[in-house]
């Protein structure tokens, strides 16, 4: 815009606002907004409620302790895969009805999309993560399910493995009947239960020759 434009919306008297001079107002009125928002922002005047500060929690996770941000809201399952980065803890229905994000917490199985993971401090938690030996052997479970193919695209498999494994510590020599019932709380999207009850009737053989 030029001088002479601003001459014209002037119409000769100076006390009158023109164009330009309403557009530097506003330039400079926000600029003035900003830097003092800025200061009231700057890290030397914020501090962090208190809030934040307690959703540092530490987690026995597979017998090591794991310091994670949790939020009050947050869920066993979305800690584990998401933020621990234990992606065997599968989440398929996230409401607690088909079992494939089944973790043992204390040696019982829990759907832990259902678990808040602020109430589970103090707990120890297992995955399948957790099951191998520390040199990478395999669990009796686990070499059996790989031997007898027991599962078809395997998206249920960590959630029947951990059933199993937990049901077997308290009914070591179960018969099929008993072990269909002792994972009955898991669900196969292949509906292969024939080959999922061989594969675990065979881990339990194999963890009694352990």
């Amino acid at each position: 815009m030029s001088d002479n434009e601003d001459q014209r919306l002037d119409d000769g008297t100076s006390n009158k606002i023109t164009r330009r001079r309403f557009i530097l107002g506003v330039i400079a009125g926000g600029a003035v907004v900003g830097a003092t928002s800025y200061h009231f922002l700057a890290p030397s005047r914020y501090s962090l409620p208190a809030s934040a500060t307690e959703r540092l929690i530490t987690l026995n996770v597979n017998g090591k302790m794991r310091r994670v941000d949790v939020m009050k809201q947050e869920t066993l399952s979305h800690t584990l895969r998401y933020k621990l980065g234990l992606t065997g803890t599968k989440v398929a229905c996230d409401r607690a009805e088909c079992g494939s994000c089944t973790v043992l917490l204390d040696g019982v199985p829990h759907y832990s999309c259902s678990v808040l993971t602020h109430t589970v401090r103090g707990r120890k938690i297992a995955t399948i993560e957790g099951l191998a030996a520390p040199g990478g052997k395999l669990h009796p479970m686990q070499q059996a399910i790989v031997d007898a193919q027991g599962f078809q695209c395997a998206y249920c498999m960590t959630g029947f493995t951990m059933a199993a494994v937990a049901y077997l510590k308290k009914n070591p020599n179960p018969t099929r009947a008993e072990m269909a019932h002792g994972v009955s709380g898991n669900l196969c999207r292949c509906q292969d239960y024939t080959k999922i009850l061989d594969a675990l009737m065979r881990g339990a053989e194999y963890m009694r020759r352990a």
